[in-house]
């Protein structure tokens, strides 16, 4: 390979890195809806889902807790696909995310934008809210999901032009361990 491919690679690893930089820090191209639009530190989930044209929210759903920068859009896109499901979606913006992560056993690899708390399990990254039904239905013994990176066509992540990357989704068992627990194409 010669220098010049190898510096049209590198411009297009550049390239795509500052894409997925700038899409989660993006706003989403519409406004957030109103149950996911975070005050300073906690949303106001009931007068929140009250003025919201979401789907209505399930009472046997569990809360979903979305711990997130402030600036990143990304992270209410994924929390809006959730609402969607008639989950009720609380936001807890954080400069400190890094001490989320470790305090819910987030190791290196495994990270993406945002960590999320729901009925006793942590859910990482842009999952599926099918991969996140499954887990709640079948109620392994596991820390929780893990989808590392912020996958092109992830909820949350979704392309303009319907591009989508294939995906794993992790199980992230109580030792720490990953094995997987649901693909997406």
């Amino acid at each position: 390979m010669n220098i010049q491919s190898k510096t049209s690679i590198y411009g297009l690893v550049l390239a795509g890195g500052t894409l997925l930089i700038s899409a989660c820090n993006a706003t989403p191209a519409a406004p957030a809806a109103p149950a996911v639009m975070a005050t300073a530190n906690v949303t106001a989930v009931a007068a929140a889902q009250a003025a919201s044209t979401q789907a209505p929210v399930n009472k046997n759903l569990p809360l979903v807790k979305v711990h997130k920068d402030p600036n990143c859009g990304c992270c209410g896109g994924w929390a809006e696909h959730m609402q969607a499901a008639g989950f009720p979606v609380e936001i807890h913006d954080t400069g400190d995310m890094a001490s989320v992560k470790e305090r819910l056993g987030i190791g290196d690899g495994m990270m993406s934008c945002h960590t999320s708390e729901i009925d006793g399990y942590v859910v990482e990254g842009h999952v599926p809210v099918a991969a996140i039904q499954k887990l709640l239905a079948e109620r392994p013994k596991a820390r929780g999901l893990v989808l590392p990176g912020m996958p092109i066509g992830s909820p949350g992540m979704e392309s303009p032009d319907g591009y989508r990357q294939a995906f794993t989704v992790a199980l992230l068992a109580e030792d720490g361990s990953l094995s997987e627990f649901s693909k997406h194409e």
